[in-house]
């Protein structure tokens, strides 16, 4: 890990300070978790609950308010397996393209 990423995840932790610990928790795995090249993270909700120590369910329905909250997105789908990766909320990206008038 380098200092920029680092810098990165601590500023994550930081931001994240309103939410529930359950839910940073979800939100600093997926920040520490390797990924894909789209940024998802492939392993399964049952596979990342047992590496945090949550049950499947708290671990799923705590996923579940942290998408809901902006902080997630669905990447891909594989079958009925849904993948997930950071938003740009929870990166810091800027994603805001401007808008030109139609000629």
């Amino acid at each position: 890990m380098t200092s920029d990423d680092k810098h990165r995840n601590l500023d994550l932790l930081q931001r994240t300070a309103g939410m529930t610990a359950n839910q940073r928790l979800v939100v600093m795995l997926y920040a520490l978790h390797p990924t894909d090249r789209a940024g998802a993270v492939l392993e399964t909700a049952a596979n990342l609950a047992e590496l945090v120590g949550m049950s499947p369910s708290v671990f799923s329905r705590t996923r579940r308010q942290v998408v809901e909250a902006g902080w997630l997105e669905e990447s891909d789908r594989l079958a009925h397996i849904k993948y997930y990766r950071l938003s740009p909320k929870a990166t810091g990206e800027n994603v805001v393209v401007a808008l030109r008038r139609a000629t």
